[in-house]
């Protein structure tokens, strides 16, 4: 079975994204690992590394005597990541191209981690499967993965449930199934792993504490718009993203509105 579509491509806007997007989830993702036992001196595995930001996370958590490995399948992603980590003078870190599932490594590592990876895998057991026989005994496999199932608004605010709506519709049909409190368990459990121990934090504030929260909602939706209007889900006039994060803000703290924003699901297991 082929992986599903990848919604979010690899232009320059979406690595962008995902670096705006590390500044806000970067720190809900320090503390899965960090109770997931990712500590000082570690050699790390990072799948689906994007522009770095997870490996540079993990970077600081093992220090300067540890090892971290990012890995993506798309060239320019690796590029980007060198590159920004060359400008942090970090020598702890290194990237490569490829899909860590399929390459031999010349010694196991301690942890293997990941950040809104298997969501979008057609079998994410049969990944988590293949991931662990790269770990040491007694090594963790750790993935921070979203869930989108409870977000929504109180009274609601049409804007940003509409947006929500948008991203969920279009992730379901392009393959992606965005809600991981229901699938991350069953993906360690069908792997033959020990059942992972998991943990959720969910965004829940209203007015000008949403700002940070909105603007990545309308950056996820701007990056998601070609496959929307491909898909039939909306229409540029629709979501006149331009706007777009300037409207949501304005909705939110003119009328008082609560927003939950998309959960954070942390899951980890030990061999």
């Amino acid at each position: 079975m082929e992986n599903p579509v990848y919604p979010l491509g690899h232009s320059d806007q979406e690595l962008e994204r995902l670096s705006a997007q590390a500044r806000f989830v970067g720190p809900v993702t320090r503390q899965f690992f960090r109770e997931a036992g990712i500590s000082a001196s570690m050699r790390v595995l990072d799948v689906g590394s994007g522009a770095g930001d997870v490996a540079f996370l993990v970077a600081d958590l093992v220090g300067e005597t540890g090892e971290v490995i990012g890995m993506d399948k798309v060239t320019a992603a690796v590029v980007t990541a060198t590159q920004r980590a060359e400008a942090r003078g970090l020598r702890n870190v290194s990237f490569r191209v490829g899909d860590p599932s399929e390459i031999a490594f010349d010694r196991p590592f301690d942890a293997v981690v990941g950040r809104y990876v298997l969501l979008f895998q057609a079998d994410s057991a049969a990944m988590v499967r293949t991931l662990a026989e790269q770990l040491r005994p007694g090594g963790a496999i750790v993935f921070h993965e979203p869930d989108w199932s409870s977000a929504r608004s109180f009274p609601p605010a049409p804007t940003y449930d509409r947006c929500c709506q948008w991203i969920i519709e279009t992730c379901r049909q392009a393959g992606t199934d965005t809600n991981a409190a229901a699938n991350l368990y069953m993906a360690f459990v069908s792997a033959g792993l020990p059942a992972p121990q998991m943990r959720m934090q969910t965004f829940i504030s209203g007015g000008a504490q949403c700002t940070d929260w909105l603007q990545a909602v309308a950056d996820l939706v701007g990056v998601l718009l070609p496959t929307m209007e491909q898909l039939g889900v909306a229409t540029a006039t629709e979501v006149e993203v331009a706007t777009l994060a300037q409207r949501l803000c304005r909705e939110v703290t003119a009328s008082g509105h609560m927003i939950i924003g998309r959960s954070e699901i942390g899951a980890w297991s030990r061999l």
